[in-house]
């Protein structure tokens, strides 16, 4: 698993570490029951604080993608799909209100916008 932080990034660090974590869960390259590496470890890897890694991963089980057990270590929750699914729509929905914000100030209509999305769509699916 890997996790690349951006120093020069407005999210806080742990911030990036959860986000990175739930997109690795919601896209299947960690699975139910996968282990994470242990906090020490990950902040040791990071160059970073424990404190961090912890609250990394406070916020991770808190959302219900991880769940600890004491002296055992972290592991990945058994997701309900309904649940994944629904991660990945709220996930879109901030994309794409970034991309709104953007596309007003730059004076692109809806009509522009859906253009886009039907082109970059469509070229993906193409792929």
């Amino acid at each position: 698993m890997d996790i690349i932080l951006s120093n020069s990034s407005d999210e806080p660090i742990y911030k990036q570490i959860s986000d990175q974590i739930k997109s690795h869960i919601m896209n299947g390259n960690l699975k139910s029951g996968d282990a994470l590496p242990s906090m020490r470890i990950l902040a040791s890897k990071l160059r970073i604080s424990v404190i961090t890694t912890k609250r990394a991963y406070e916020e991770l089980e808190r959302e219900g993608f991880i769940e600890s057990f004491s002296g055992k270590g972290c592991f990945v929750k058994s997701q309900n799909m309904e649940f994944l699914r629904e991660e990945n729509y709220r996930q879109t929905e901030i994309l794409l209100e970034k991309a709104c914000e953007r596309a007003k100030m730059c004076g692109l209509t809806i009509d522009d916008m859906k253009q886009m999305i039907e082109l970059i769509y469509g070229e993906m699916l193409n792929e």
